[in-house]
C-alpha cells in the first residue's frame, strides 16, 4: 500500500496521510484529474495525427471524427481550448504533391478477413501482367503513402501484396494461422529495409551547372545522390548518382538539356547523345512539314 501511495505521489497525485485513530490516506478534496491523466503534449499529439484519407479507405473516417468530438468534449475546458488551438494551427498532410490514386476494390474484404482471422483466396495481377491465384493467411494491412499492402502467409512464407493489384478476394470458413510473436511494425521496417537494399543500382557520374544542381535534388524521385564534389573553376559540380536503371538515368539527364553532362558510364553518354539527336531530328522534320503545309 505504501509503495502504491509513493507511486501516486511521484505521478503528481496529491495523496495526504494522517496518523492516529481515524486517520488514513486520502486525496485533497479539491483535486481533479485530467481525462486519463493526459498531459498537454499528449493531447497535442492526439489531435495532430489524423490521416483522413487512410481512415476513409478503411471506412473509419466518420468514426474517427466522432471519436475526436467525444474526446474533445470530455477534456477539461482549458485543455479543450489548447486542443482546438493546435488543430487550427498545425496540419499534417501525409499525401505527396505527385500522389497517384490507387483503387483497392478488395480492401474491405481484406480488412474483414484480418478482423475475423479467416483465410482468404484471392487472384493477383503480378508486375509481369500474369494473374495468379493464392490461398493465404492474412496477417495485416500496411499503408505506404497512399498505397495499401496486404501482409499474408502464403505457402509457409510471409509475403507482401499490393492491394490495388488484388483482382478478387473471398473469405473462407477456415481460421488463419498467425505466426507466434509476430510484430507488424518490426516486420514492415525490416521488409522495407530489405526492399531498398535490393533495388537495382545503376551508378552514374555527371557534371551539373550551378543552376541545375538545386533542381536535381527535387527531380531525382527514384535516384539518390551519393556524392557531390566542390564546384570547379567554371562552377560545374561533379555528382555520383545511383539510378534504378539505364533508361531512368537517360530520361532524367535528358530533361536537363545542356545543364547536365554524363561523364560515366560511356554507354549512357552515347545513349544520351543518340536520344538527343533523335529529339532534334523529330522537331526538324515537324518544322519542315509545317513549312511545306504553309508554303504557297
Amino acid at each position: 500500500i505504501y509503495r502504491d501511495i509513493e507511486a501516486l505521489s511521484a505521478a503528481g497525485v496529491p495523496v495526504m496521510a494522517e496518523r492516529g485513530v481515524g486517520g488514513g490516506c486520502s486525496l485533497l478534496a479539491e483535486y481533479r484529474t485530467n481525462l486519463t491523466g493526459l498531459t498537454v503534449p499528449e493531447i497535442q499529439a492526439i489531435f495532430l495525427t489524423s490521416p483522413t484519407h487512410l481512415l476513409a479507405d478503411l471506412g473509419l473516417r466518420q468514426a474517427s471524427e466522432a471519436a475526436f468530438i467525444k474526446l474533445l468534449a470530455a477534456l477539461p475546458a482549458i485543455n479543450r481550448r489548447g486542443a482546438e488551438y493546435v488543430r487550427q494551427r498545425i496540419l499534417i498532410d501525409t499525401t505527396g504533391w505527385h500522389r497517384s490514386e490507387e483503387h483497392a476494390a478488395c480492401l474491405p474484404v481484406l480488412q474483414e478477413a484480418i478482423w475475423q482471422e479467416r483465410k482468404i483466396i484471392f487472384t493477383y495481377l503480378r508486375s509481369d501482367a500474369v494473374i495468379i491465384e493464392r490461398a493465404a493467411d492474412p496477417i495485416g494491412l500496411v499503408a505506404k503513402g497512399s498505397a495499401w499492402y496486404l501482409i499474408a502467409v502464403v505457402e509457409g512464407e510471409l509475403r507482401n501484396y499490393r492491394a490495388s493489384r488484388i483482382q478478387a478476394a473471398r473469405l473462407t470458413d477456415e481460421l488463419c494461422q498467425r505466426p507466434p510473436d509476430f510484430d507488424l511494425v518490426a516486420y514492415w521496417e525490416q521488409s522495407s529495409s530489405n526492399f531498398v537494399a535490393n533495388l537495382p543500382r545503376y551508378p552514374v557520374i555527371v557534371r551539373a551547372t550551378p543552376d541545375a544542381l538545386p533542381r536535381m535534388r527535387y527531380a531525382l524521385q527514384y535516384a539518390r545522390v551519393q556524392q557531390t564534389d566542390a564546384p570547379d573553376d567554371a562552377g560545374w559540380s561533379r555528382l555520383t548518382i545511383n539510378f534504378e536503371n539505364e533508361r531512368e538515368a537517360c530520361a532524367t539527364i535528358l530533361g536537363f538539356g545542356p545543364e547536365v553532362e554524363v561523364i560515366e558510364p560511356a554507354e549512357l553518354r552515347e545513349q544520351v547523345i543518340a536520344m538527343a539527336r533523335k529529339v532534334v531530328e523529330l522537331y526538324q522534320m515537324q518544322k519542315i512539314q509545317e513549312e511545306r503545309a504553309t508554303a504557297p
